[in-house]
């Protein structure tokens, strides 16, 4: 891997194309000239062999020139393509059976969308164009002007808003809902998983360009925009039980109360722990219910301001990865609202692939040398080790059979409180009683209750 992360330095380190494009640029200049010679001489053929005779040679060289910077470019990349051929060598998939074979809307629904939260918008748009199905690309328009109304079946019962309307035109009695240019986007884009044609919006495009330009504005430690965004949208926040607003908030209480000579701010009465305080009185009142804990720590932290890094709030005003935090916070929120995942689904789901991949593969070399098979569909034969943020659902393991639970054979719990799976509580029933086998207590099958992890 060394000498791989060897060739990519070298290939970051080659200088770019832009000089050999200008030197393209030259050539064209100069055949143009030449051509604007010798029609200005009347096709005049001594005329045309000099001026072609002077240009033979600068374009010779310049030809030359050009050669070379794509020479060393291409060897570098030639050297790097070798390298990622030798460690990463071509395998066979560890399935004949292409799981994915039949789900291709979703597939480039998943790339669309990585290419959208990327901010790569010209490039998904144009991913969309030549994929997509562009029948409800009007419908998708219309919700953006704010003029369409989209059906609950339409929008997989949504929440409705507070106006209703029925149809006049539609012969069945079903009421149509208004919704909001953002709601039949969200409804629209995030909710029809096959109609890739609803991710072509300009204000879909807004709202991920909105996104970026707060984070930016985040790392360059400046919370306003972000700040107002949340407060913009405290009541959906609210509903969350998020505490978003609170977080930037007080992180711009942080940032004020270090003062000119850390923040850079103006030296004024809006900046220092004076403009710390006056922020705190301004906009600290909209959290008194839930955060008043919290407040009152900031504010008895004024009188420590001298001497902060002995004080018993010291922990509060450590800025050193708060920014990266509240980003991410931010970024989770936003993409919440939209009815988005905090990471892009493509990227967790190349991630655990590229993970589990070399043990399927492994796997599948043991199987076929003893001339086995795996014949279980809906799981592995092992687990895979996955990092702990890319466990989204809890396990159960019945204590008795030692299998994992599935959708056919769920965690039970009996009304003694201890849980078993279903296949081992059907093992030990006795026409339809049981007896628990971790204490005295006996039960009728019809008191098991499924549970839920």
């Amino acid at each position: 891997m060394e000498a791989l992360q060897k060739e990519l330095d070298r290939l970051n380190r080659t200088p770019g194309l832009s000089a050999t494009v200008d030197k393209v640029d030259k050539i064209i200049e100069m055949l143009t000239s030449v051509k604007d010679q010798i029609v200005q001489s009347g096709m005049d053929t001594h005329v045309a062999s000099m001026s072609i005779t002077r240009t033979q040679n600068p374009i010779k060289s310049t030809f030359e020139k050009i050669n070379d910077d794509l020479k060393g470019v291409t060897a570098t990349q030639r050297k790097l393509g070798k390298m990622l051929d030798k460690h990463f060598p071509l395998k066979d998939l560890p399935s004949e059976h292409d799981a994915m074979a039949d789900q291709e809307p979703l597939i480039n629904r998943a790339i669309s969308m990585h290419l959208l939260r990327e901010g790569q918008f010209s490039v998904a748009s144009t991913f969309i164009e030549e994929t997509g199905d562009a029948a409800t690309l009007d419908n998708v328009n219309a919700v953006i002007e704010g003029q369409d109304q989209v059906s609950a079946s339409d929008n997989y019962d949504d929440e409705p808003m507070d106006e209703d309307r029925d149809d006049d035109d539609d012969d069945d009695d079903d009421e149509d809902e208004y919704m909001s240019p953002l709601e039949g986007i969200a409804s629209l884009g995030f909710r029809q998983l096959q109609n890739l044609s609803s991710l072509q919006s300009h204000e879909l495009e807004a709202k991920f360009s909105q996104m970026y330009t707060i984070l930016q504005d985040i790392k360059s430690r400046n919370l306003l925009s972000a700040i107002e965004w949340a407060r913009s949208n405290s009541v959906e926040l609210e509903a969350r039980g998020s505490n978003l607003e609170f977080e930037l908030s007080r992180l711009q209480y942080v940032w004020l109360f270090k003062g000119p000579s850390v923040n850079g701010l103006p030296d004024n009465e809006l900046n220092g722990t004076a403009g710390a305080l006056l922020y705190a009185q301004q906009n600290f009142w909209r959290f008194g219910n839930r955060y008043i804990g919290e407040i009152q720590q900031l504010a008895n932290a004024q009188i420590y301001a001298r001497n902060l890094a002995e004080s018993p709030y010291r922990h509060i005003f450590s800025a050193e990865t708060a920014f990266a935090d509240v980003a991410s916070s931010f970024t989770r929120e936003f993409c919440s609202l939209l009815g988005l995942s905090a990471e892009s689904p493509l990227y967790i789901a190349v991630t655990a692939g590229a993970l589990a991949l070399p043990l399927l593969i492994k796997y599948q070399q043991a199987t076929r040398a003893k001339g086995t098979e795996w014949t279980t569909t809906n799981e592995l034969a092992f687990e895979t080790p996955l990092p702990e943020r890319m466990l989204y659902h809890s396990i159960f393991v019945c204590p008795v059979s030692k299998e994992q639970t599935t959708e056919s054979n769920p965690p039970m719990m009996i009304p003694c409180g201890h849980v078993l799976a279903k296949e081992t509580l059907q093992r030990l029933l006795k026409g339809t009683r049981f007896k628990c086998p971790y204490c005295p207590a006996e039960g009728l099958e019809k008191d098991a209750r499924r549970i839920m992890i």
